[in-house]
């Protein structure tokens, strides 16, 4: 889909470096995202190839089939260079251009270095945090393709747990994924290219640990960790404790009798 294509404004989009980096650090929250009634885009900066095992229409084969799986709303590719992909003006450019035109309220990013994997995720990281700015200002609409622009709200890192350092981040949260794991387990099997039956095994173990984890801590079956660049703000301490979604009656205490009646 070209840029200039009309297009519904969505709720969340998610931005990673290639196809399936989106499906495993934060695949089983878009599909809760979907579930809950939000409108939700997956945007791959590069198509994930060249690589030993795939191919440009093999990996836009899976990376569809995957967001059929999570019932993402819409998927799209914005075409940079994968092995090369910078932080740079030019590629700014680009990914801005779909954030003025899918205006979300919420941009996650896939966040951190992998120094044993691609260079491309946090360039991607980066490259994400500057389109977010670059959006949103004035007298550049040339740059940008002709589209207004538009200052996105909020930005979500989903932090990858192979970084090579140790973030402190302002706020981190959980989200419960516990009715859609299997549901992110299904996009992930969806790049046969990239797992094969001993790659892909190896990978499920990972996630089901590490997403187990994630959750028990929180009191769920399973969980991702997502963090803020801010401190988390709330006007409702009790929701934000109990995880947003409990709720409990005041108690009522009754004073004991009087003794003298």
């Amino acid at each position: 889909m070209k840029p200039e294509t009309p297009i519904d404004p969505v709720d969340v989009v998610a931005v990673a470096a290639h196809p399936d980096d989106l499906e495993i650090t934060c695949g089983g929250t878009l599909a809760l995202l979907v579930k809950q009634g939000y409108r939700v885009a997956m945007l791959d900066l590069t198509d994930g190839e060249p690589t030993p095992r795939g191919s440009p229409e093999i990996r836009a084969q899976e990376a569809e089939a995957a967001r059929q799986v999570l019932g993402v709303h819409l998927r799209l590719c914005v075409g940079l260079p994968n092995r090369v992909l910078m932080d740079c003006p030019e590629n700014r450019f680009a990914l801005a251009t779909w954030f003025r035109r899918l205006r979300p309220q919420i941009v996650i990013t896939m966040a951190g270095r992998t120094p044993a994997a691609s260079p491309d995720h946090y360039q991607a990281q980066l490259l994400t945090e500057a389109a977010r700015f670059y959006s949103q200002l004035t007298k550049w609409d040339d740059r940008f393709a002709g589209t207004a622009p538009y200052r996105v709200p909020h930005l979500v890192y989903a932090p990858v747990p192979a970084d090579a350092e140790i973030r402190h981040w302002h706020s981190t949260f959980i989200v419960d994924i516990s009715e859609t794991f299997e549901q992110k387990l299904e996009a992930v099997r969806c790049y046969y290219s990239q797992f094969d039956e001993q790659r892909y095994e190896r990978l499920r173990h990972f996630l089901t640990c590490y997403n187990g984890h994630l959750g028990t801590r929180c009191g769920f079956r399973f969980g991702e960790m997502f963090a803020l660049p801010h401190p988390l703000g709330t006007s409702n301490l009790v929701q934000t404790v109990l995880g947003g979604q409990a709720s409990f009656a005041p108690v009522t205490i009754t004073p004991p009798a009087s003794p003298h009646g």
